[in-house]
């Protein structure tokens, strides 16, 4: 099939390519015309034949609905719009209703896979109707891990980032729980070589996991994270899965703990947020900051 895509960062750029590799067509536009495969959004959107999927991937917030409103005005009914970005799920209704004015169909979509997703593929979360999702099935079988996960419908519109969302909840608080192990581990003189304790865990044990591999190579590239800053940021979703819970009379304290222990590591140079840092920069590429830096 054919599909539009919008935004070729360093998710949208490896998603171009793996959905190419899969032998659909992708027409990419970015701002950054060395990546663009187009000059402008009205260029892409008259490059695809009708009906079309329009696939946006870019900042959450004020970039989305910039472009979900000029969409909105270059697309026809009968065409459909997906937003892979990390979006609130509450702006999602409010897209989809915008967008159904005009007959145009709406799939909110929350992506996991970061910098790897290229060669491992990603794990898809989706909401909205079933013709919609239908629609780009194609594409979300081409993105995909093989086998037979990593995919699910997880409901109607705003599903799929809820469902993103508090996969990230649950991520803060894993990473949380391995950044105070290691902290601890560190702390004792009785043990002498933390990283390959680490490294033991990787098999036969029941904390085994992608996040823990990914600490490894954290260690092995820098073993006691001498080079990093105790400061870890935190993207939005941990807050808005708090709030989520709140709203809902749900408990969460291990992930409100989690991102509450993000704010402490902006006070000082927390070691556990080196650890934070780490692993976001291992699995998604996100920036850290060096102590040269401060």
């Amino acid at each position: 099939m054919e599909l539009g895509l919008v935004g070729l960062g360093k998710m949208g750029g490896n998603m171009r390519e793996r959905i190419r590799r899969a032998g659909h067509t992708v027409i990419g536009y970015d701002r950054d015309p060395k990546v663009s495969d187009v000059a402008s959004l009205a260029e892409l959107v008259d490059k695809l034949e009708g009906p079309r999927v329009v696939w946006v991937m870019v900042p959450a917030g004020a970039p989305t609905q910039s472009t979900i409103d000029e969409l909105k005005d270059l697309l026809a009914e009968g065409d459909v719009v997906v937003d892979g970005g990390n979006s609130r799920w509450t702006d999602d209704e409010k897209h989809a209703a915008e967008l159904a004015e005009r007959g145009i169909g709406f799939v909110d979509c929350g992506v996991s896979g970061g910098v790897w997703g290229l060669e491992n593929g990603y794990a898809l979360m989706v909401g909205g109707g079933d013709e919609h999702v239908a629609r780009v099935q194609p594409v979300f079988d081409a993105l995909k891990p093989e086998g037979d996960f990593g995919y699910v419908h997880a409901g109607k519109v705003g599903a799929g980032h809820f469902s993103k969302m508090v996969h990230n909840g649950i991520e803060y608080a894993m990473m949380q729980a391995y950044a105070e192990g290691w902290e601890l581990l560190e702390a004792v003189d009785s043990v002498t070589d933390v990283r390959e304790v680490f490294r033991s865990w990787q098999e036969g044990t029941v904390i085994r996991s992608w996040l823990l591999d990914l600490a490894v190579n954290a260690l092995d590239d820098d073993e006691h994270l001498d080079k990093l800053r105790g400061f870890a940021a935190d993207s939005g979703e941990g807050r808005w899965t708090v709030e989520a819970a709140i709203d809902n009379a749900v408990p969460l304290p291990a992930i409100t703990a989690s991102l509450f222990a993000r704010f402490s590591s902006r006070q000082d140079d927390s070691p556990q947020m080196k650890m934070i840092a780490a692993l976001r920069n291992q699995f998604g590429g996100h920036a850290v900051e060096s102590r040269s830096e401060h």
